[in-house]
């Protein structure tokens, strides 16, 4: 294949990759709304979970690449919808800890099942799947050390 071949290639790939994603996440959409959660809020609830104590708004901003106000709004609404529970860590201080409520636990019972992406990845063989897993994680380590070696920052 010469170099033109190549980058062609590069290019629809990186389309289809674009494509899907878009479609998995409208999908994804559509499943959560009956439970009036968005996939980004879902992202969040798996973050506090994960981090335990050490969520703060701050790591919550660092992990999913935005803006710290963003992120301080997002979790006053979800705050209010009863998902978590914002908590200050020391008197007089600004910064909080994010913890799940009941509400935000239940919710996370529900985020490791989705039956459309089931549906769709139904026509791959296990095997496939386990492919299609560790290409796709070498790529997540190549962008991650793309973006630290060109000191990439978030535009947006």
């Amino acid at each position: 294949m010469n170099k033109k071949d190549a980058l062609e290639l590069n290019f629809d790939v990186w389309l289809l990759i674009a494509d899907l994603h878009h479609k998995m996440i409208l999908i994804r959409d559509k499943e959560l709304r009956q439970y009036d959660i968005t996939p980004r809020q879902m992202h969040i609830l798996r973050l506090v979970d994960a981090l335990g104590t050490n969520a703060r708004l701050s790591t919550i901003a660092k992990a999913t690449e935005r803006k710290l106000d963003v992120i301080s709004k997002q979790a006053a609404n979800m705050e209010k919808a009863g998902m978590i529970k914002r908590i200050i860590v020391k008197p007089k201080s600004r910064l909080l800890r994010l913890e799940l409520t009941k509400t935000g636990r239940d919710l996370l019972k529900i985020s490791r099942y989705s039956d459309g992406m089931n549906e769709i990845l139904s026509i791959l063989t296990e095997k496939e799947i386990r492919q299609l897993d560790n290409v796709l994680n070498r790529i997540l380590v190549k962008i991650n050390k793309y973006n630290t070696e060109q000191n990439m920052e978030r535009l947006f």
